[in-house]
């Protein structure tokens, strides 16, 4: 007489090859993971690199011929001035800190060889911070200097140089000081540099205070005739390293604007808006102290909003377009409504609630 078969034998059968399976690939992933240690990117990051690549090698063929791994990932943070729309034009107001810039910083840049003739005294500074309030233009100044200067543009973020891998990131500050020789001249930017290289204390990570004292080091040793330069950008320069500060010579406070140069910068903000015959400028001058560039931007912004809802309300009905009336020209009473988003203006302060 036969046995009858046991189900539970095809269901051991079945738990060994599934646990078999999975052992497998959890296997295979982890070895996988092993063997792609190094620099790592994103297709993002790949196709703006390659991007990049393919514009400055139209003006840099050989610098760009010998990069190494980590170089290449950097490439996609470069910025070169021809993408660059913001001159010095541009800036509202300034006019001071945007002079000595040229004097100091812009023609030794462009020209050093006819300064280092004179006196290597006189080659660009290898580091200047930009310090202010937020929204008074540092970021707007760094991309005017490197668009007057013809200097290509890399522009570093933490997310850039951080890699999991340990070692990984050091290659990587390294690839920033080597990218920007072979680039130069090249102005090598970080925004909000205090995040990055603020004062250094016993409680840092290992990573981070290795990091900073890799980027000190080459930054010590960059031999390039004034022709590389780091420029950084803070609204907390009492936080940034003392030595980091030795090392950036040059330093601008950005303040907040007066009214003349707050009244250029409405002018600019609003040049290609139709104004009626009667509009205040005075008026915009006098409610707007103690306001940024970028407030003044966004006040712009809700005056031409008011008069295009107004449109907006004209024109439609029910969803339907019913007419075909044209914007009206802005008023002065367009500025300084308090709207639903924005109750209180300005400073940049969200007030309490009762």
């Amino acid at each position: 007489m036969s046995k009858k078969f046991d189900p539970r034998i095809l269901l051991d059968v079945a738990l060994f090859i599934g646990t078999s399976t999975s052992i497998y690939y959890i296997l295979s992933y982890l070895i996988g993971n092993v063997g792609q240690q190094g620099p790592s990117a994103s297709k993002t990051t790949q196709k703006k690199a390659l991007e990049s690549k393919r514009r400055l090698r139209l003006t840099n063929p050989d610098a760009l011929s010998n990069l190494d791994e980590y170089e290449s990932i950097l490439l996609a943070n470069v910025v070169s001035p021809d993408e660059i729309a913001t001159g010095f034009s541009a800036v509202g107001g300034l006019d001071d800190i945007i002079e000595e810039l040229r004097e100091a910083v812009l023609y030794p840049l462009m020209e050093p060889e006819v300064f280092s003739a004179y006196s290597s005294l006189l080659s660009a500074p290898k580091g200047v911070l930009l310090y202010g309030p937020p929204g008074c233009g540092k970021t707007m100044l760094a991309k005017a200097l490197a668009k007057e200067s013809g200097a290509n543009f890399l522009n570093i973020k933490m997310s850039a140089i951080l890699d999991k891998w340990l070692g990984e990131s050091n290659k990587l500050v390294a690839a920033i000081f080597s990218l920007a020789q072979k680039l130069e001249p090249c102005i090598v930017f970080i925004d909000e540099i205090d995040s990055f290289l603020r004062e250094r204390a016993s409680s840092d990570h290992e990573i981070t205070a290795m990091l900073k004292a890799e980027f000190m080091t080459l930054w010590d040793g960059l031999t390039t005739g004034g022709r590389v330069m780091v420029l950084g950008a803070t609204n907390r320069p009492n936080d940034i390293d003392k030595a980091i500060l030795r090392r950036m010579p040059k330093k601008f406070a950005v303040p907040l604007p007066k009214t003349p140069e707050r009244l250029k910068i409405f002018r600019l903000v609003l040049k290609d808006v139709s104004l009626e015959p009667s509009f205040d400028w005075d008026f915009l001058g006098d409610q707007s102290i103690g306001m940024s560039g970028s407030d003044i931007n966004e006040v712009c912004r809700d005056a031409v909003m008011k008069a295009a809802r107004e449109t907006i309300r004209m024109n439609f009905k029910g969803g339907q377009r019913v007419a075909d009336h044209k914007m009206r020209n802005l008023r002065t009473d367009d500025f300084f409504n308090a709207t639903a988003a924005a109750p209180k203006l300005p400073f940049n302060i969200v007030p309490e609630l009762d």
